[in-house]
């Protein structure tokens, strides 16, 4: 059993910041990509960002320059820290990482999902 929970998410103001956090817990063996995604109302998951264990990242267009993925791989953590947001960040913010659990089988997880919103 593996849980990824989120925190960090909450209601800003544009120009401003937020850090959300995702931390993996339970039967892992390894943590490859981790990464981040968005959902509005209406509209498919998106890719925010992602990270590979060896720290490669890539970002969706429309926020490079302004969000960073790190992570921490002895806390199994991933971290988004989100600068300078606008309105159109406004979204529900999924965590996902490509786990193998201990019983060496590969799995794709998802958070639970924490709420941004972007006041203009």
């Amino acid at each position: 059993q593996v849980q990824l929970v989120e925190s960090g998410g909450g209601l800003v103001q544009a120009g401003g910041s937020l850090r959300l956090t995702c931390a993996a817990s339970g039967s892992i063996f390894s943590i490859n990509t981790m990464g981040w995604y968005r959902q509005v109302p209406g509209k498919q998951r998106e890719l925010v960002a992602r990270i590979t264990t060896g720290g490669i990242t890539n970002y969706a267009d429309s926020v490079k320059g302004r969000f960073t993925i790190s992570r921490d791989n002895a806390k199994n953590t991933v971290y988004l820290q989100m600068n300078s947001l606008k309105p159109e960040d406004t979204g529900v913010y999924y965590c996902n990482a490509h786990i193998v659990t201990t019983d060496l089988k590969w799995y794709d997880y998802w958070g639970q999902g924490t709420q941004v919103t972007v006041s203009s």
